[in-house]
């Protein structure tokens, strides 16, 4: 079963998932997509899966920082085209296991994930 986490190595949340993920023994993967990048086709998976909303980060200070006519009008095209230009509005982390794909962390659901207790 391979285990994907994709996210950026200066943040809080990626912490958390990782202390859990080495805390349970599980083996992963790391892509660090603001380093590597991302590529549509893995952006357009995340989107179909969880939903472009669920995917786009509009917490962070990326998006909060762009101008209101770019985050006016907003759909999936327009989410895409954003992540794919600044990774960073992703939302963190996206852990990718067997063909199904996870935004965000929360103990609880990633113990469902890896059948833990």
């Amino acid at each position: 079963m391979p285990v994907t986490l994709y996210g950026i190595k200066n943040c809080d949340t990626m912490k958390k998932a990782w202390t859990w993920l080495d805390g349970h023994s599980i083996a992963y993967d790391f892509h660090d997509y603001k380093k590597a990048g991302i590529d549509k086709a893995h952006l357009e998976r995340w989107c179909d899966e969880a939903g472009w909303e669920k995917v786009l980060n509009r917490a962070g200070m990326t998006f909060r920082k762009l101008p209101d006519a770019t985050k006016d009008g907003l759909d999936r095209e327009k989410a895409i085209a954003l992540m794919l230009d600044q990774p960073s509005m992703i939302k963190r982390p996206v852990l990718e296991k067997d063909e199904a794909v996870f935004i965000g962390f929360k103990p609880e659901v990633y113990a469902e994930i890896f059948g833990e207790d």
